[in-house]
């Protein structure tokens, strides 16, 4: 049995990646850490609580004690790092609190993996679950690949591109086996509703203005969760020691055409009248560094280990409202707070 340590798991990723690997490796202990902050939530992992090769760990990687005494107590053979502060929003309001976690947290959790295995490295990996927006800001053409010079442009994006160097750093000093994968924007089941999709999909539900940053031209890069556990799974097990993959979706989509197409979406399933949602749509005052697009050139996650992503946008997009609406006590629980009691509920 190896100790595999996932980082975040409660969140919206890493659950979805806690769920395959329990499902998936029963040759695999996975202890899911994670602070249960705003955006962690039990609920999304309820359904494999009780499995005999799950554990939760409720702690937090800022806290460096406590993560070398999890390594020392389960020597983790395996670490998936996805435990973040992910929204732009909140990162402009306090940046620290990205430093403390995206990047103190990063190191807390190196220095532990180093310490314990030493110069021993054989059949361990470190994996660190990164975002496209290091990159910056594309223009109108171009992809981003994995060779793309780092060029962050706020708060969040920053702290991201600092953690990434100091894995890459711990590669090249100490020699650590680790991969690492800048991902798309992702959506799908389980999403906290701050980011676009869920956001809205909660507002169109609730007749709630739907507020557009700008003029609704920035472009995106979407890719369903669900393949990018897939994506990280195959990276996990067959991608090679000090490699970067670049995982995307090859779904580029404008906000404003993005959100036209949910709204259509959503009047069809609440059997609403045709545009009745698009009356909601509300431009706002533009978000200060806003990047104009992104896009994930993802050839060589393809090429070297036969990832593709399952779906197109609009089927990925379908099953998520689908989801949301189907979910509605999961929906008003995250929206209310009443999430936050199901760890003391679980737990006390």
């Amino acid at each position: 049995m190896k100790n595999i340590l996932i980082t975040g798991g409660a969140g919206f990723i890493g659950s979805h990646v806690v769920r395959r690997f329990v499902k998936n490796y029963p040759n695999y202990n996975i202890y899911n850490l994670d602070a249960l902050t705003y955006a962690g939530n039990l609920e999304n992992i309820k359904d494999i609580q009780n499995e005999s090769n799950y554990t939760f760990l409720k702690g937090d990687i800022v806290d460096e004690t406590y993560i070398n005494e999890i390594f020392e107590k389960y020597q983790f053979e395996g670490v998936l790092h996805l435990a973040a502060e992910s929204h732009v929003d909140r990162s402009i309001t306090d940046p620290l609190a990205f430093v403390k976690t995206n990047i103190i947290g990063t190191v807390n959790l190196l220095n532990a993996f180093k310490k314990i295995w030493k110069d021993n490295f054989d059949g361990k990996r470190f994996y660190h679950i990164s975002t496209d927006e290091v990159y910056g800001s594309l223009g109108e053409t171009g992809l981003f690949t994995e060779t793309t010079s780092y060029d962050p442009n706020s708060p969040y994006s920053a702290s991201k591109a600092s953690s990434d160097h100091f894995v890459r750093a711990y590669g090249e000093t100490y020699g650590l086996p680790y991969v690492l994968t800048n991902c798309s924007n992702n959506y799908g089941p389980f999403h906290f509703p701050e980011k676009l999709i869920p956001l809205f999909i909660n507002n169109i539900i609730n007749k709630k203005p739907l507020p557009v940053y700008g003029d609704g031209n920035y472009t995106r890069d979407w890719l369903f969760v669900k393949d990018h556990a897939v994506a990280i799974d195959l990276v996990f097990h067959q991608g090679k020691n000090h490699e970067t993959y670049n995982i995307g979706g090859f779904n580029e989509w404008k906000n404003i055409d993005l959100v036209r197409l949910l709204c259509q979406k959503m009047d069809e399933k609440l059997g609403r009248k045709e545009g009745e949602s698009e009356q909601l749509i509300t431009f706002v005052k533009d978000r200060p560094g806003h990047d104009l697009r992104y896009a994930i050139d993802a050839s060589k996650i393809n090429k070297e280990l036969g990832w593709m992503p399952s779906v197109t946008f609009e089927e990925g997009l379908q099953e998520t409202i689908n989801w949301y609406l189907d979910n509605t006590e999961w929906l008003n629980n995250v929206t209310s707070g009443e999430y936050s009691k199901y760890y003391e509920k679980q737990y006390q």
